[in-house]
């Protein structure tokens, strides 16, 4: 029998290119949960410049 690791073993180079790949990745979830906490909030938040309805309109001409 050989004697294999249980993990394989990268180069240099190719754990420099993982460490990249995963620094991006994290950065990529970082920006998706701001954006998805930025979209939350906006659908919970009041509207900031609420628009009269016509029937606001239609009492104030009275």
């Amino acid at each position: 029998m050989t004697d294999r690791p249980d993990t394989p073993r990268l180069t240099d180079r190719a754990e420099a290119a993982r460490q990249q790949r995963l620094a991006r990745e994290a950065e990529a979830l970082r920006a998706n949960l701001r954006r998805r906490k930025q979209q939350s909030r906006a659908r919970t938040a009041p509207p900031a410049d609420p628009t009269p309805d016509s029937s606001d309109i239609s009492s104030n001409e009275a």
